[in-house]
């Protein structure tokens, strides 16, 4: 007798209506709220959601880049978010998040143990000048394809990139 497939269930996700949950909004709610994807297509792709307030419209960045690993290309998406939230809000601090754990745990790590530990980091982050924007940002990892919306709208739009 043949094996039944299971059913394959339709999972609905209704993202929160601010860029964050409720269970974050409120410790995040003063700062520059940043969200970086990546997406691997026929390209690369990366993209950054900046959100000025919670009430604000989202600023949309993306760029289409050559596929490289998916570790690095979100790094590479983190790095491409904070120079948008350079150039876009100077000054402001901000909260960055991202929902590659690997990622935000480099970021992190660099700046609780130095840069001189990830030279690698420290050249690219040398090169684009965001060095004194990573020392003043909050890097927090957030869950993909939950409910954020935010980090729905970074996946979006780094899967058009990548086209």
């Amino acid at each position: 007798m043949p094996r039944r497939r299971k059913k394959k269930t339709v999972r609905i996700i209704l993202p929160s209506a601010a860029p964050l949950p409720l269970r974050l909004a409120g410790q995040y709610g003063e700062q520059l709220q940043v969200f970086s994807d990546a997406s691997q297509k026929r390209h690369g792709g990366l993209a950054a959601v900046l959100f000025a307030t919670p009430d604000s419209e989202a600023v949309v960045r993306s760029r289409t880049v050559p596929i490289i690993g998916s570790n690095e290309l979100e790094l590479q998406a983190a790095l491409f978010a904070l120079e948008q939230a350079r150039d876009l809000f100077p000054g402001r601090p901000l909260a960055l998040f991202s929902d590659n754990q690997d990622a935000v745990l480099r970021l992190n790590r660099s700046k609780t143990e130095g840069l001189a530990q990830d030279p690698e980091l420290q050249l690219m982050l040398d090169q684009q000048e965001l060095v004194e924007t990573l020392a003043n940002a909050s890097i927090r990892w957030i869950k993909g394809h939950g409910s954020c919306r935010g980090n729905i709208l970074a996946d979006l739009h780094a899967a058009k990139a990548a086209s």
